[in-house]
Protein backbone atom coordinates (compact mmCIF):
# COMPACT_ATOMS: atom_id res chain seq x y z
CA UNK A 1 0.00 0.00 0.00
CA UNK A 2 1.51 3.35 -0.86
CA UNK A 3 2.37 6.00 2.28
CA UNK A 4 -0.09 7.89 3.51
CA UNK A 5 0.03 11.31 2.85
CA UNK A 6 1.63 13.75 5.78
CA UNK A 7 -1.31 15.38 6.40
CA UNK A 8 -3.46 16.41 9.53
CA UNK A 9 -6.29 14.06 10.17
CA UNK A 10 -9.45 16.16 11.09
CA UNK A 11 -8.22 19.77 12.46
CA UNK A 12 -4.95 18.65 13.93
CA UNK A 13 -1.84 20.54 12.93
CA UNK A 14 0.65 19.16 9.37
CA UNK A 15 4.15 18.30 10.02
CA UNK A 16 4.84 21.34 8.28
CA UNK A 17 2.95 23.16 10.13
CA UNK A 18 4.80 21.97 13.09
CA UNK A 19 8.09 23.16 11.10
CA UNK A 20 6.65 27.12 10.45
CA UNK A 21 5.61 27.26 14.33
CA UNK A 22 9.11 26.41 15.53
CA UNK A 23 10.87 28.64 12.47
CA UNK A 24 8.65 31.47 14.32
CA UNK A 25 9.57 30.59 17.43
CA UNK A 26 13.05 30.64 16.85
CA UNK A 27 14.28 26.86 17.10
CA UNK A 28 16.25 27.17 14.22
CA UNK A 29 18.25 23.97 15.34
CA UNK A 30 15.43 21.93 15.74
CA UNK A 31 14.01 23.62 12.41
CA UNK A 32 17.14 22.22 10.58
CA UNK A 33 17.00 18.66 12.01
CA UNK A 34 13.47 18.17 11.28
CA UNK A 35 13.07 19.98 7.39
CA UNK A 36 15.98 17.98 6.65
CA UNK A 37 15.03 14.11 7.66
CA UNK A 38 10.90 15.58 6.18
CA UNK A 39 12.55 16.86 2.74
CA UNK A 40 14.45 13.15 2.71
CA UNK A 41 11.57 11.90 2.89
CA UNK A 42 9.78 13.90 0.10
CA UNK A 43 12.83 13.05 -2.09
CA UNK A 44 12.00 9.21 -2.30
CA UNK A 45 8.13 9.73 -1.98
CA UNK A 46 7.47 12.93 -4.00
CA UNK A 47 3.39 12.26 -3.71
CA UNK A 48 3.99 12.77 0.27
CA UNK A 49 3.99 16.40 0.16
CA UNK A 50 1.85 19.34 -1.90
CA UNK A 51 3.87 21.48 -3.52
CA UNK A 52 3.45 24.59 -1.71
CA UNK A 53 4.90 21.88 1.44
CA UNK A 54 8.07 21.34 0.04
CA UNK A 55 8.37 25.17 -1.02
CA UNK A 56 7.60 25.96 2.36
CA UNK A 57 10.29 22.85 3.70
CA UNK A 58 13.16 24.73 1.17
CA UNK A 59 12.64 27.74 2.92
CA UNK A 60 12.66 26.75 6.47
CA UNK A 61 15.45 24.84 6.20
CA UNK A 62 17.71 27.51 3.82
CA UNK A 63 16.57 29.89 6.81
CA UNK A 64 18.21 27.69 9.41
CA UNK A 65 21.22 27.46 7.57
CA UNK A 66 21.47 30.92 7.27
CA UNK A 67 21.05 31.37 10.73
CA UNK A 68 24.24 28.58 11.57
CA UNK A 69 26.19 30.96 8.72
CA UNK A 70 26.43 28.32 6.23
CA UNK A 71 25.19 30.62 3.35
CA UNK A 72 26.09 28.91 0.34
CA UNK A 73 23.90 25.62 1.41
CA UNK A 74 21.68 28.26 2.35
CA UNK A 75 21.58 29.89 -1.24
CA UNK A 76 21.46 26.46 -2.72
CA UNK A 77 18.41 25.44 -1.14
CA UNK A 78 16.69 29.01 -1.96
CA UNK A 79 17.08 28.86 -4.78
CA UNK A 80 15.19 24.89 -4.72
CA UNK A 81 12.52 27.00 -3.57
CA UNK A 82 12.17 29.53 -5.83
CA UNK A 83 12.26 26.78 -8.85
CA UNK A 84 9.62 25.35 -6.39
CA UNK A 85 7.75 28.20 -6.21
CA UNK A 86 7.77 28.87 -9.96
CA UNK A 87 6.55 25.05 -10.62
CA UNK A 88 3.85 25.77 -8.04
CA UNK A 89 2.45 29.03 -9.58
CA UNK A 90 1.80 27.30 -12.89
CA UNK A 91 0.55 24.59 -11.40
CA UNK A 92 -2.27 26.66 -9.73
CA UNK A 93 -2.84 28.90 -12.48
CA UNK A 94 -3.51 25.27 -14.74
CA UNK A 95 -6.17 23.53 -12.27
CA UNK A 96 -7.63 24.84 -9.15
CA UNK A 97 -6.94 23.44 -5.71
CA UNK A 98 -8.07 19.66 -4.99
CA UNK A 99 -9.18 18.58 -1.69
CA UNK A 100 -5.33 17.18 -1.00
CA UNK A 101 -3.63 20.01 -2.08
CA UNK A 102 -2.54 22.97 0.20
CA UNK A 103 -5.28 24.34 1.66
CA UNK A 104 -6.49 27.41 1.49
CA UNK A 105 -5.43 29.13 5.06
CA UNK A 106 -1.66 27.32 4.70
CA UNK A 107 -1.59 28.99 1.10
CA UNK A 108 -2.24 32.10 2.50
CA UNK A 109 0.68 31.36 5.31
CA UNK A 110 3.60 30.77 2.34
CA UNK A 111 6.93 32.72 2.83
CA UNK A 112 7.40 35.55 0.99
CA UNK A 113 8.86 34.84 -2.78
CA UNK A 114 10.46 38.81 -1.84
CA UNK A 115 11.68 37.99 1.79
CA UNK A 116 13.05 34.86 -0.08
CA UNK A 117 15.43 36.72 -2.73
CA UNK A 118 16.38 39.56 0.07
CA UNK A 119 17.82 36.59 2.14
CA UNK A 120 19.60 35.52 -1.03
CA UNK A 121 21.20 38.44 -1.70
CA UNK A 122 21.91 38.98 2.29
CA UNK A 123 23.81 35.32 1.69
CA UNK A 124 25.61 36.73 -1.59
CA UNK A 125 26.75 39.31 0.25
CA UNK A 126 28.24 37.20 2.85
CA UNK A 127 30.11 35.10 0.47
CA UNK A 128 31.32 39.11 -1.18
CA UNK A 129 29.35 37.94 -4.43
CA UNK A 130 27.87 41.57 -4.80
CA UNK A 131 27.40 41.03 -8.45
CA UNK A 132 24.94 38.20 -7.26
CA UNK A 133 23.25 40.34 -4.49
CA UNK A 134 22.81 43.14 -7.40
CA UNK A 135 21.17 40.68 -9.73
CA UNK A 136 18.69 38.99 -7.45
CA UNK A 137 17.33 42.36 -6.12
CA UNK A 138 17.23 43.89 -9.72
CA UNK A 139 15.07 41.12 -10.35
CA UNK A 140 12.37 42.40 -7.83
CA UNK A 141 9.99 44.84 -9.76
CA UNK A 142 10.56 48.18 -8.04
CA UNK A 143 6.68 48.45 -6.88
CA UNK A 144 7.48 45.15 -4.85
CA UNK A 145 10.68 46.70 -3.09
CA UNK A 146 10.61 47.07 0.32
CA UNK A 147 12.54 49.65 2.48
CA UNK A 148 15.16 47.03 3.12
CA UNK A 149 15.96 46.19 -0.30
CA UNK A 150 15.76 49.30 -1.11
CA UNK A 151 18.60 50.53 0.99
CA UNK A 152 20.46 47.06 0.50
CA UNK A 153 20.22 47.47 -3.28
CA UNK A 154 21.58 51.26 -2.40
CA UNK A 155 24.66 50.00 -0.40
CA UNK A 156 25.26 47.94 -3.04
CA UNK A 157 25.36 49.89 -6.51
CA UNK A 158 27.24 52.39 -4.24
CA UNK A 159 30.00 50.15 -3.27
CA UNK A 160 29.79 49.02 -7.44
CA UNK A 161 30.45 52.71 -8.10
CA UNK A 162 26.75 52.92 -10.21
CA UNK A 163 26.12 56.47 -8.04
CA UNK A 164 22.97 57.11 -10.21
CA UNK A 165 21.14 53.86 -9.19
CA UNK A 166 22.41 54.04 -5.64
CA UNK A 167 21.35 57.54 -5.49
CA UNK A 168 17.92 56.31 -6.74
CA UNK A 169 17.00 53.83 -4.06
CA UNK A 170 17.89 55.74 -1.21
CA UNK A 171 15.39 58.65 -2.14
CA UNK A 172 12.87 55.11 -2.78
CA UNK A 173 14.12 54.42 1.05
CA UNK A 174 13.34 58.13 2.66
CA UNK A 175 9.87 58.25 0.66
CA UNK A 176 8.85 54.95 2.30
CA UNK A 177 11.20 55.61 5.66
CA UNK A 178 11.00 59.62 5.74
CA UNK A 179 13.49 59.18 9.17
CA UNK A 180 15.79 56.68 7.50
CA UNK A 181 18.90 58.74 8.51
CA UNK A 182 21.63 56.62 6.94
CA UNK A 183 19.96 56.62 3.76
CA UNK A 184 20.00 60.70 4.26
CA UNK A 185 23.99 60.33 5.21
CA UNK A 186 24.18 57.86 1.45
CA UNK A 187 22.53 60.34 -0.11
CA UNK A 188 25.16 63.14 1.37
CA UNK A 189 27.85 61.05 0.70
CA UNK A 190 26.88 60.72 -3.19
CA UNK A 191 26.87 64.57 -3.45
CA UNK A 192 23.24 65.11 -3.06
CA UNK A 193 22.94 68.69 -2.06
CA UNK A 194 22.12 68.93 1.67
CA UNK A 195 19.08 71.25 1.04
CA UNK A 196 17.24 68.67 -1.84
CA UNK A 197 17.77 66.21 1.00
CA UNK A 198 16.33 68.43 3.73
CA UNK A 199 13.28 68.76 1.55
CA UNK A 200 12.72 64.79 1.80
CA UNK A 201 12.24 65.20 5.54
CA UNK A 202 10.43 68.67 5.71
CA UNK A 203 6.68 67.22 5.94
CA UNK A 204 7.82 64.87 8.75
CA UNK A 205 10.34 67.74 10.79
CA UNK A 206 6.78 69.76 10.95
CA UNK A 207 4.59 67.51 11.95
CA UNK A 208 6.40 65.63 14.45
CA UNK A 209 7.46 67.41 17.90
CA UNK A 210 11.41 67.89 19.11
CA UNK A 211 12.39 67.12 15.46
CA UNK A 212 14.06 71.01 14.58
CA UNK A 213 17.47 69.64 14.93
CA UNK A 214 16.75 67.10 12.29
CA UNK A 215 17.43 70.11 9.41
CA UNK A 216 20.74 71.06 11.63
CA UNK A 217 21.65 67.39 11.57
CA UNK A 218 21.57 67.32 7.76
CA UNK A 219 22.99 70.30 7.41
CA UNK A 220 26.09 69.27 9.51
CA UNK A 221 26.63 66.17 7.54
CA UNK A 222 26.12 68.14 4.37
CA UNK A 223 29.41 69.86 5.62
CA UNK A 224 31.15 66.73 5.99
CA UNK A 225 30.68 65.22 3.01
CA UNK A 226 31.67 68.51 0.80
CA UNK A 227 35.47 68.34 3.41
CA UNK A 228 34.52 71.86 4.65
CA UNK A 229 35.07 70.43 8.29
CA UNK A 230 35.33 73.69 10.15
CA UNK A 231 31.53 74.51 9.13
CA UNK A 232 30.73 70.97 9.98
CA UNK A 233 32.31 71.15 13.51
CA UNK A 234 30.61 74.65 13.97
CA UNK A 235 27.66 72.63 13.24
CA UNK A 236 27.92 69.69 15.03
CA UNK A 237 28.97 71.54 17.93
CA UNK A 238 25.98 73.62 17.97
CA UNK A 239 24.00 70.74 17.81
CA UNK A 240 25.48 69.26 20.86
CA UNK A 241 24.92 72.25 22.89
CA UNK A 242 21.06 71.74 22.85
CA UNK A 243 20.22 70.20 25.72
CA UNK A 244 18.24 67.49 24.38
CA UNK A 245 21.09 66.10 22.03
CA UNK A 246 23.86 66.42 24.66
CA UNK A 247 26.41 63.78 25.33
CA UNK A 248 25.45 61.82 21.94
CA UNK A 249 27.94 59.24 21.24
CA UNK A 250 27.37 59.01 17.28
CA UNK A 251 27.35 63.10 17.23
CA UNK A 252 30.62 63.15 19.78
CA UNK A 253 31.98 60.26 17.46
CA UNK A 254 31.71 62.31 14.31
CA UNK A 255 33.36 65.48 16.11
CA UNK A 256 36.64 63.47 16.93
CA UNK A 257 36.64 62.79 13.25
CA UNK A 258 36.22 65.56 12.25
CA UNK A 259 38.81 67.40 14.24
CA UNK A 260 41.45 64.63 12.96
CA UNK A 261 41.01 65.38 9.32
CA UNK A 262 41.44 69.14 10.13
CA UNK A 263 44.56 67.87 11.80
CA UNK A 264 43.45 68.83 15.59
CA UNK A 265 44.44 65.78 17.43
CA UNK A 266 44.57 67.10 20.61
CA UNK A 267 40.81 67.77 20.57
CA UNK A 268 40.17 64.78 18.13
CA UNK A 269 41.47 62.23 20.98
CA UNK A 270 39.58 64.53 23.78
CA UNK A 271 36.27 63.69 21.96
CA UNK A 272 36.96 60.35 21.75
CA UNK A 273 37.96 59.64 24.89
CA UNK A 274 34.59 61.15 26.29
CA UNK A 275 32.23 59.02 23.65
CA UNK A 276 34.07 56.32 25.18
CA UNK A 277 33.25 57.13 28.60
CA UNK A 278 29.51 57.23 27.83
CA UNK A 279 29.50 54.47 25.86
CA UNK A 280 32.09 51.48 26.96
CA UNK A 281 31.25 49.15 23.95
CA UNK A 282 32.00 51.97 21.25
CA UNK A 283 34.40 50.27 18.31
CA UNK A 284 33.18 52.89 15.60
CA UNK A 285 36.10 55.47 15.03
CA UNK A 286 38.46 53.38 17.93
CA UNK A 287 40.51 52.67 15.05
CA UNK A 288 41.57 56.56 14.25
CA UNK A 289 41.62 56.85 18.02
CA UNK A 290 44.19 54.15 18.36
CA UNK A 291 46.43 55.39 15.29
CA UNK A 292 46.01 59.04 17.19
CA UNK A 293 47.46 57.39 20.51
CA UNK A 294 49.93 55.83 18.83
CA UNK A 295 51.31 58.56 17.00
CA UNK A 296 52.07 59.67 19.85
CA UNK A 297 53.90 56.99 20.95
CA UNK A 298 51.46 56.02 23.76
CA UNK A 299 51.96 52.48 22.73
CA UNK A 300 50.79 50.80 25.99
CA UNK A 301 47.44 52.60 25.97
CA UNK A 302 46.75 51.13 22.35
CA UNK A 303 47.50 47.75 23.33
CA UNK A 304 45.64 48.13 26.19
CA UNK A 305 42.77 49.85 23.76
CA UNK A 306 43.39 46.61 21.48
CA UNK A 307 42.94 44.02 23.97
CA UNK A 308 39.13 46.15 25.30
CA UNK A 309 37.80 45.94 21.55
CA UNK A 310 38.65 42.40 20.66
CA UNK A 311 36.84 41.22 23.81
CA UNK A 312 33.88 43.55 22.78
CA UNK A 313 33.66 42.09 19.21
CA UNK A 314 36.58 40.57 16.82
CA UNK A 315 34.27 40.72 14.10
CA UNK A 316 34.96 44.24 13.20
CA UNK A 317 37.97 45.64 11.53
CA UNK A 318 38.69 48.71 14.25
CA UNK A 319 40.51 46.09 16.48
CA UNK A 320 42.73 44.54 14.37
CA UNK A 321 43.48 48.09 12.46
CA UNK A 322 44.11 49.03 16.85
CA UNK A 323 46.81 45.83 16.77
CA UNK A 324 47.99 46.90 13.83
CA UNK A 325 49.16 50.20 14.78
CA UNK A 326 50.81 48.93 17.54
CA UNK A 327 52.76 46.73 15.61
CA UNK A 328 53.34 49.47 12.94
CA UNK A 329 54.71 51.94 15.41
CA UNK A 330 57.28 48.87 17.21
CA UNK A 331 58.24 48.94 13.61
CA UNK A 332 56.97 45.86 13.10
CA UNK A 333 56.14 45.93 9.85
CA UNK A 334 55.07 42.35 8.44
CA UNK A 335 52.82 41.84 11.58
CA UNK A 336 51.12 45.19 11.04
CA UNK A 337 50.86 43.92 7.31
CA UNK A 338 48.96 40.96 8.11
CA UNK A 339 46.54 42.43 10.83
CA UNK A 340 45.92 45.13 8.69
CA UNK A 341 44.90 42.66 5.65
CA UNK A 342 42.79 40.91 8.45
CA UNK A 343 40.63 44.02 8.95
CA UNK A 344 40.31 44.60 5.14
CA UNK A 345 39.25 40.98 5.07
CA UNK A 346 36.59 41.71 7.62
CA UNK A 347 35.37 45.40 6.39
CA UNK A 348 36.52 45.90 2.59
CA UNK A 349 35.52 49.46 3.14
CA UNK A 350 37.91 49.80 6.41
CA UNK A 351 39.52 53.44 5.44
CA UNK A 352 42.02 52.61 8.16
CA UNK A 353 43.21 49.34 7.52
CA UNK A 354 43.84 50.12 3.72
CA UNK A 355 46.18 53.01 5.29
CA UNK A 356 47.73 50.65 8.20
CA UNK A 357 48.26 47.84 5.46
CA UNK A 358 49.57 50.35 2.62
CA UNK A 359 52.14 52.17 5.17
CA UNK A 360 53.17 48.58 6.32
CA UNK A 361 53.96 47.56 2.61
CA UNK A 362 55.74 51.36 1.52
CA UNK A 363 57.82 50.68 4.95
CA UNK A 364 58.49 47.07 3.58
CA UNK A 365 59.46 48.47 0.37
CA UNK A 366 56.67 47.26 -1.60
CA UNK A 367 55.93 50.64 -2.62
CA UNK A 368 53.79 49.96 -5.81
CA UNK A 369 51.44 47.51 -4.01
CA UNK A 370 51.43 50.29 -1.11
CA UNK A 371 50.16 52.80 -4.10
CA UNK A 372 47.24 50.11 -5.17
CA UNK A 373 45.80 50.20 -1.08
CA UNK A 374 46.37 54.44 -0.47
CA UNK A 375 44.00 54.86 -3.93
CA UNK A 376 41.36 52.52 -2.96
CA UNK A 377 41.28 54.51 0.87
CA UNK A 378 41.18 57.81 -2.00
CA UNK A 379 38.32 56.40 -3.83
CA UNK A 380 36.42 55.25 -0.04
CA UNK A 381 37.09 58.77 1.41
CA UNK A 382 38.00 61.57 -1.27
CA UNK A 383 38.03 64.37 1.24
CA UNK A 384 40.67 62.46 3.86
CA UNK A 385 43.62 64.02 3.53
CA UNK A 386 45.81 61.64 5.29
CA UNK A 387 44.80 59.35 2.03
CA UNK A 388 46.52 61.69 -0.24
CA UNK A 389 49.51 62.21 1.89
CA UNK A 390 50.19 58.06 2.06
CA UNK A 391 50.13 58.22 -1.37
CA UNK A 392 52.38 60.79 -1.94
CA UNK A 393 55.08 59.64 0.48
CA UNK A 394 54.98 56.40 -1.58
CA UNK A 395 54.97 59.02 -4.64
CA UNK A 396 58.49 60.67 -3.05
CA UNK A 397 59.98 56.91 -1.74
CA UNK A 398 60.26 55.85 -5.37
CA UNK A 399 61.43 59.75 -6.94
CA UNK A 400 57.98 59.86 -8.70
CA UNK A 401 58.25 63.43 -7.69
CA UNK A 402 56.26 64.46 -11.01
CA UNK A 403 53.23 62.69 -10.36
CA UNK A 404 53.74 63.85 -6.17
CA UNK A 405 53.26 67.16 -7.46
CA UNK A 406 50.39 66.01 -9.80
CA UNK A 407 48.62 64.79 -6.63
CA UNK A 408 49.45 67.46 -4.44
CA UNK A 409 48.15 70.21 -6.88
CA UNK A 410 44.78 68.33 -7.51
CA UNK A 411 44.50 67.91 -3.42
CA UNK A 412 44.96 72.33 -3.19
CA UNK A 413 42.26 72.49 -5.92
CA UNK A 414 39.55 70.46 -4.56
CA UNK A 415 40.13 70.65 -0.82
CA UNK A 416 41.15 73.84 -0.93
CA UNK A 417 43.93 76.30 0.42
CA UNK A 418 43.77 75.29 4.08
CA UNK A 419 47.31 74.59 6.54
CA UNK A 420 47.18 70.99 5.63
CA UNK A 421 46.87 71.03 1.61
CA UNK A 422 49.63 74.10 1.53
CA UNK A 423 51.76 72.10 3.88
CA UNK A 424 51.27 69.06 1.49
CA UNK A 425 52.06 70.95 -1.55
CA UNK A 426 55.26 72.38 0.53
CA UNK A 427 56.51 69.13 1.40
CA UNK A 428 56.42 67.62 -2.53
CA UNK A 429 58.15 71.30 -3.35
CA UNK A 430 60.82 71.10 -0.62
CA UNK A 431 62.49 67.33 -3.08
CA UNK A 432 62.69 69.23 -5.55
CA UNK A 433 65.67 72.01 -5.60
CA UNK A 434 63.77 73.98 -7.75
CA UNK A 435 60.93 74.88 -5.73
CA UNK A 436 62.20 75.53 -2.36
CA UNK A 437 61.39 79.02 -2.42
CA UNK A 438 57.85 78.29 -3.36
CA UNK A 439 57.66 75.49 -0.09
CA UNK A 440 58.65 78.57 1.67
CA UNK A 441 55.72 80.63 0.44
CA UNK A 442 53.31 78.00 1.12
CA UNK A 443 54.59 76.93 4.50
CA UNK A 444 54.44 80.70 5.88
CA UNK A 445 50.62 81.06 4.09
CA UNK A 446 49.96 77.76 6.01
CA UNK A 447 51.66 79.31 9.78
CA UNK A 448 49.69 82.45 9.18
CA UNK A 449 46.39 80.23 9.46
CA UNK A 450 47.65 78.17 11.95
CA UNK A 451 50.77 78.45 13.90
CA UNK A 452 50.10 75.94 16.16
CA UNK A 453 50.15 73.14 12.77
CA UNK A 454 52.34 70.56 13.56
CA UNK A 455 53.30 69.38 10.02
CA UNK A 456 53.63 73.10 8.88
CA UNK A 457 56.35 73.71 11.71
CA UNK A 458 58.23 70.28 11.38
CA UNK A 459 58.26 71.25 7.48
CA UNK A 460 59.64 75.08 8.00
CA UNK A 461 62.21 73.64 10.78
CA UNK A 462 63.51 71.37 8.04
CA UNK A 463 63.72 74.36 5.58
CA UNK A 464 65.56 76.36 8.32
CA UNK A 465 67.77 73.52 8.79
CA UNK A 466 68.81 73.53 5.23
CA UNK A 467 69.81 77.23 5.32
CA UNK A 468 71.37 76.66 8.85
CA UNK A 469 69.46 79.35 10.02
CA UNK A 470 68.92 77.80 13.53
CA UNK A 471 68.29 80.97 15.43
CA UNK A 472 65.30 81.11 13.41
CA UNK A 473 64.23 77.70 13.91
CA UNK A 474 64.69 78.06 17.73
CA UNK A 475 62.13 81.04 17.50
CA UNK A 476 59.62 79.00 15.22
CA UNK A 477 59.62 76.30 17.44
CA UNK A 478 59.48 77.97 20.52
CA UNK A 479 56.48 79.79 19.33
CA UNK A 480 54.81 76.83 18.68
CA UNK A 481 55.52 74.58 21.45
CA UNK A 482 54.33 77.86 23.48
CA UNK A 483 50.32 76.15 23.35
CA UNK A 484 51.20 72.50 23.08
CA UNK A 485 54.05 69.90 23.66
CA UNK A 486 55.34 67.22 20.88
CA UNK A 487 57.84 65.16 20.87
CA UNK A 488 59.10 66.02 17.72
CA UNK A 489 58.86 69.55 17.58
CA UNK A 490 60.89 68.99 21.33
CA UNK A 491 63.14 66.61 19.91
CA UNK A 492 64.04 69.14 16.92
CA UNK A 493 65.13 72.21 19.20
CA UNK A 494 67.43 70.16 21.15
CA UNK A 495 68.68 69.38 17.08
CA UNK A 496 68.81 73.55 16.93
CA UNK A 497 70.39 73.88 20.06
CA UNK A 498 73.04 71.66 19.75
CA UNK A 499 74.14 73.45 16.56
CA UNK A 500 74.52 77.06 18.85
CA UNK A 501 76.08 74.98 21.31
CA UNK A 502 73.58 75.14 23.75
CA UNK A 503 74.34 71.94 25.20
CA UNK A 504 72.08 71.83 28.37
CA UNK A 505 69.12 72.92 27.21
CA UNK A 506 69.43 70.03 24.12
CA UNK A 507 69.50 67.77 26.56
CA UNK A 508 66.57 69.13 28.59
CA UNK A 509 64.45 68.91 25.07
CA UNK A 510 65.77 65.99 24.26
CA UNK A 511 64.18 64.40 27.63
CA UNK A 512 61.07 66.11 27.55
CA UNK A 513 61.09 64.18 23.83
CA UNK A 514 61.01 61.27 25.45
CA UNK A 515 59.09 61.62 28.70
CA UNK A 516 56.60 61.93 26.20
CA UNK A 517 57.43 59.28 23.43
CA UNK A 518 60.03 56.42 25.30
CA UNK A 519 60.05 55.15 21.49
CA UNK A 520 61.48 57.68 19.55
CA UNK A 521 64.99 56.74 18.53
CA UNK A 522 66.05 59.51 17.73
CA UNK A 523 65.66 61.82 20.49
CA UNK A 524 67.62 58.98 21.98
CA UNK A 525 70.48 59.05 20.10
CA UNK A 526 70.14 62.87 20.45
CA UNK A 527 70.70 62.27 24.30
CA UNK A 528 73.38 59.46 23.43
CA UNK A 529 75.10 62.01 21.62
CA UNK A 530 75.16 64.82 23.81
CA UNK A 531 75.88 62.15 26.87
CA UNK A 532 79.13 61.16 25.11
CA UNK A 533 80.28 64.49 24.72
CA UNK A 534 80.99 64.28 21.00
CA UNK A 535 81.85 67.78 19.48
CA UNK A 536 78.84 69.00 17.90
CA UNK A 537 80.25 68.75 14.28
CA UNK A 538 79.18 65.32 14.40
CA UNK A 539 75.86 65.97 14.53
CA UNK A 540 74.58 65.91 11.29
CA UNK A 541 71.22 67.66 11.93
CA UNK A 542 69.73 67.60 8.25
CA UNK A 543 69.13 64.29 9.14
CA UNK A 544 67.60 64.23 12.18
CA UNK A 545 65.09 66.88 11.08
CA UNK A 546 62.59 64.62 9.66
CA UNK A 547 59.20 64.63 9.65
CA UNK A 548 57.62 61.64 11.85
CA UNK A 549 54.71 60.42 9.98
CA UNK A 550 56.35 57.55 9.09
CA UNK A 551 58.23 58.97 5.77
CA UNK A 552 60.96 58.99 8.02
CA UNK A 553 61.23 55.52 9.42
CA UNK A 554 63.25 52.94 6.65
CA UNK A 555 62.13 49.87 5.71
CA UNK A 556 64.23 48.09 7.68
CA UNK A 557 62.69 45.03 9.17
CA UNK A 558 65.50 45.00 11.78
CA UNK A 559 64.26 42.42 14.28
CA UNK A 560 61.33 41.04 12.45
CA UNK A 561 62.70 38.12 10.36
CA UNK A 562 61.92 35.23 11.81
CA UNK A 563 58.57 37.15 12.50
CA UNK A 564 58.34 37.84 8.06
CA UNK A 565 58.53 34.16 7.74
CA UNK A 566 56.20 33.55 10.27
CA UNK A 567 53.36 35.99 9.10
CA UNK A 568 54.27 35.41 5.34
CA UNK A 569 51.42 32.56 4.82
CA UNK A 570 49.00 34.45 6.50
CA UNK A 571 49.16 37.23 4.36
CA UNK A 572 48.40 35.54 1.06
CA UNK A 573 45.34 34.32 2.70
CA UNK A 574 44.59 37.87 3.43
CA UNK A 575 46.48 40.21 1.05
CA UNK A 576 43.70 42.15 -0.93
CA UNK A 577 44.00 41.25 -4.43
Amino acid sequence: APPRPLRPAGGSMSVVEHVREMAAAGLHSNVRLLSGLLLTMSGNNPELFSPSQKYQLLVYHADSLFHDKEYRNAVSKYTMALQQKKALSKTSKVRPSTGNAASTPQSQCLPSEIEVKYKMAECYTMLKQDKDAIAILDGIPSRQRTPKINMMLANLYKKAGQERSSVTSYKEVLRQCPLALDAILGLLSLSVKGAEVASMTINIIQSIPNLDWLSVWIKAYAFVHTGDNTRAINTICSLEKKSLLRDNVDLLGSLADLYFRAGDNKNSILKFEQAQMLDPYLIKGMDVYGYLLAREGRLEDVENLGCRLFNISDQHAEPWVVSGCHSFYSKRYSRALYLGAKAIQLNSNSVQALLLKGAALRNMGRVQEAIIHFREAIRLAPCRLDCYEGLIECYLASNSIREAMVMANNVYKTLGANAQTLTLLATVCLEDPVTQEKAKTLLDKALTQRPDYIKAVVKKAELLSREQKYEDGIALLRNALANQSDCVLHRILGDFLVAVNEYQEAMDQYSIALSLDPNDQKSLEGLQKMEKEESPTDATQEEDVDDMEGSGEEGDLEGSDSEAAQWADQEQWFGMQ
